[in-house]
């Protein structure tokens, strides 16, 4: 069966979990690992791992953080920040993470994309799309690099299309006007995007109640749902999570 997954999100910054809303005012809640092994002992599907300063400070992921945080879990991690050659792929594969989201370097070199599916497979490359509002690009989102800084001018769900062709093979789509909103997720970009693709679609970006995690799948046709500031502040366990979207008849392991 194919089950819809529910996957907290660790923002670290200087090696320490946080979290903001829009992508700024940063709130300091604890330590990835600690966390991440609570997640994944609750019964968390998988994790992403977010070195979210590393692309703004040029520099590569924090190996050592990423390690302790992948011994303390027995479930999948994606490891995204930083992340822009076959070698940084190599580096984190090494320390047993599962998958690698790639954004700013797939844009600025999307052969990148390619090379790194044919070396690595594709079930292993994850591209995560910022993504903002502009209502003068064909679907009416712009992808954004650079930890959500720089504008690109490229639309969302052509950049999306694009990535499936080169290889990927999943995608992460994270509003940036939805970011930490807990007002919901950005419905019309994900369904958009995973519309427009037959690759799984992980929504991200504004959960703050049980109902925008069905809305996220049944609305917005994702597979997954990334969660952090309901999960992180304690709102909702994920067997709450799990429960509610199984009385709503969504397949979810529990």
């Amino acid at each position: 069966m194919n089950y819809r997954r529910i996957i907290p999100c660790l923002d670290v910054k200087d090696g320490r979990l946080v979290k903001g809303v829009n992508f700024v005012d940063l709130k300091d809640v604890g330590n990835p690992a600690e966390n991440g092994a609570a997640y994944s002992d609750a019964g968390a599907d998988e994790l992403v791992f977010l070195d979210i300063t590393a692309t703004i400070e040029n520099r590569k992921t924090m190996v050592d953080a990423v390690a302790k945080t992948v011994d303390n879990i027995s479930i999948p991690l994606t490891v995204g920040g930083g992340i822009a050659s076959v070698q940084d792929i190599q580096r984190m594969l090494d320390v047993g993470v599962s998958k690698l989201s790639i954004n700013s370097a797939a844009v600025r070199a999307p052969e990148l994309v390619k090379e790194a599916a044919s070396e690595f497979g594709c079930e292993t490359i994850t591209i995560a799309i910022d993504t903002r509002l502009n209502p003068q690009l064909p679907s009416g989102f712009e992808v954004m690099v650079n930890g959500g800084n720089q504008p690109t001018g490229i639309d969302a769900v052509q950049w999306a299309k694009q990535v499936e062709e080169l290889g990927a093979g999943a995608i992460l789509p994270t509003s940036m006007d939805a970011d930490g909103t807990l007002a919901g997720y950005d419905i019309p970009m994900t369904r958009a995007i995973a519309d427009a693709v037959s690759l799984p679609v992980i929504a991200s970006g504004g959960a703050g109640t049980l109902e925008h995690l069905y809305e996220a799948i049944n609305d917005a046709h994702a597979d997954a749902v990334l969660v952090a500031s309901i999960a992180h502040f304690g709102t909702f366990t994920i067997q709450e999570m799990k429960e509610y979207l199984a009385g709503k008849g969504i397949p979810v392991s529990l």
